[in-house]
Order: C-alpha cells, then sequence, then structure tokens
C-alpha cells in the first residue's frame, strides 16, 4: 500500500470519528457549554493517549524538543474546538460540517506560504469554486444567512492551521506526542474556565462524555497520521465523507434535512476538493523518473 493511500484511508477513519463525536457534541451542547464539553472530553482523551503510547513505544515518545510548537498548536486547536463546538450548538449539523469544509480548502491556500509548497493555476481555480460553494452555503447578506456561520468559517480557519502543523512537524515529532499536547492545552485552557460555565451533568450524559473522548483519540490520531503519509493538499479533500455522516446522522437524531442550497454549496465544495486530490496525484505520477 501506498503512503499516499495510507494517508487518505487513515483521514477518512478520523473523520468517522469525529462525525460522531460531532454528533454526540450536539446533542450535549443542548444542555453544557462548549468550554465544559471540551474539557471532558480531553479529561477522557488524555489518560487513553498516555496508555497508547505507553505500549508503542513507551512514555519516552511524549519527549519533545519543540514545547513552544506543542503549545501554539495546541492553542490553535483550542480555538477549533470553542469555534465548532460553538456553531453546532447554532445550526444544524449538515450545514455545520458543510461549512467546516472550507478548512481544506485554506490548507491547500496556507500551504503555498506555510510548507512551501507550489500551487499551480488549476488547483488555484478548483480552490475558488470551493469557496463559492461555502459562500452558496453561507449566503452572506440573504434572508437565511445566520451569524453562527461566522464562527463555524473562524472553526475552518483554525481547523486548516492544525493541519498544516500536523504536515510541517509530524516528521519530527512521534505521532503520540504531537496528539497529547494538541489534547493537553485544551484541557488546561477549559479546566480554567469552569468555574464559569459548569453545569452538572445528567446520568445520561456521563457515557456521551466517556465516548466523545475516545472518538476525539481516534480522530485526532487518524487526521495526525494522514497529514504524516500524504500531502496535504492530497488528503485533506477526503474531509468531504464528513458530508455523508452529518447528513445522515442529523436525519435520524434531530429530524434535520438539509435544504437545496447546503447540498449544492457542499457538492461544489467537494468536486473542489476531488479535482485538486485527482491533479496533485496525476501532478505527482509525471513527476515520477521513468525506468
Amino acid at each position: 500500500m501506498s503512503s499516499s493511500l495510507k494517508g487518505i484511508l487513515y483521514m477518512c477513519g478520523g473523520v468517522l470519528c469525529l462525525a460522531l463525536g460531532d454528533a454526540i457534541t450536539k446533542w450535549l451542547g443542548e444542555t453544557h457549554s462548549p468550554l465544559q464539553i471540551i474539557f471532558f472530553r480531553t479529561l477522557v482523551s488524555l489518560p487513553l493517549i498516555l496508555l497508547i503510547a505507553r505500549f508503542n513505544g513507551g512514555l519516552r515518545t511524549l519527549r519533545t524538543r519543540r514545547p513552544g510548537v506543542h503549545l501554539l498548536r495546541g492553542l490553535i486547536f483550542t480555538g477549533t474546538m470553542i469555534c465548532f463546538m460553538w456553531g453546532l450548538t447554532l445550526l444544524p449539523l449538515a450545514e455545520t460540517t458543510a461549512i467546516a469544509f472550507a478548512a481544506p480548502l485554506f490548507v491547500t491556500l496556507l500551504s503555498v506560504p506555510l510548507l512551501g509548497e507550489r500551487v499551480d493555476r488549476f488547483t488555484v481555480l478548483a480552490t475558488l469554486l470551493g469557496f463559492v460553494g461555502v459562500l452558496v452555503v453561507v449566503r452572506p447578506g440573504g434572508d437565511s444567512f445566520q451569524p453562527g456561520a461566522l464562527v463555524v468559517v473562524a472553526a475552518a480557519v483554525f481547523y486548516a492551521l492544525t493541519m498544516i502543523t500536523a504536515r510541517r512537524y509530524g516528521e519530527r515529532e512521534h505521532l503520540w506526542a504531537m496528539v497529547f499536547y494538541t489534547t493537553l492545552v485544551p484541557l488546561l485552557v477549559s479546566a480554567t474556565t469552569l468555574p464559569w460555565v459548569w453545569q452538572t451533568p445528567a446520568a445520561l450524559h456521563w457515557p456521551a462524555f466517556l465516548t466523545a473522548g475516545c472518538l476525539g483519540v481516534g480522530a485526532m490520531a487518524g487526521l495526525t497520521l494522514a497529514f504524516r503519509h500524504a500531502p496535504a493538499a492530497l488528503a485533506a479533500p477526503f474531509d468531504y465523507t464528513a458530508l455523508l455522516w452529518a447528513v445522515l446522522l442529523g436525519w435520524g437524531i434531530w429530524d434535520e434535512v438539509p435544504d437545496l442550497w447546503v447540498l449544492l454549496g457542499g457538492s461544489l465544495i467537494i468536486v473542489s476538493g476531488l479535482a485538486i486530490a485527482y491533479h496533485e496525484r496525476r501532478t505527482a505520477l509525471n513527476r515520477r523518473p521513468s525506468a
């Protein structure tokens, strides 16, 4: 199996974990603050990360010479979690997911100045098409525009930066060090806010917090591995498989049915991402020396 294919499979697995975790988070968000949800999710995730690291190279894999990098990634990911969880409480699940699809588009654009990757004309045009799709979903200035959409756009920017830094530093740091510190920082940040946002969970909420935490570990590991094995512009478009899960979960749990504009805009974004992935794949093959 090629390294790029491994990256794609890791991305799809991580996205499935994210979609299930998002559905649980949306349900919990009906009662609890996003900050309290972040606290419990990361509180559950951190011991699991330590346990996995213990049996996959030992706790020495958590050592790092770049604490500043991990602090920065943790703060960026904290911003991602806060904005996205807040957006889930303001918008339907499928619409939130569709808007968040702007993240891979930001990855493609930011990979030029931050990763030094080259983006040709085709990729730029495909990315612009994707942003048109985002505008179709958000519909700024229209009667159906909701300010919560801007919160999700902010989450997409933070998420793109998280993926970019995983690609940039993933080869120099151990996987579980990347995952551990990216989980530790949101835990510490959210813990400082608990006196102001605390709401005692009901009995049914405890297993939901536990499950969300476990899914968070699976998602972070999958995404980190994805960008370790594949170029950012190739792996990122497969984040779009989340829309299928979002539509199914939103319909099955909240009876949400996305309107035509959400489906149209989401389709444009998906076409854009797949076009970029296909183009990047052909470009990589053409660069290989012949036998």
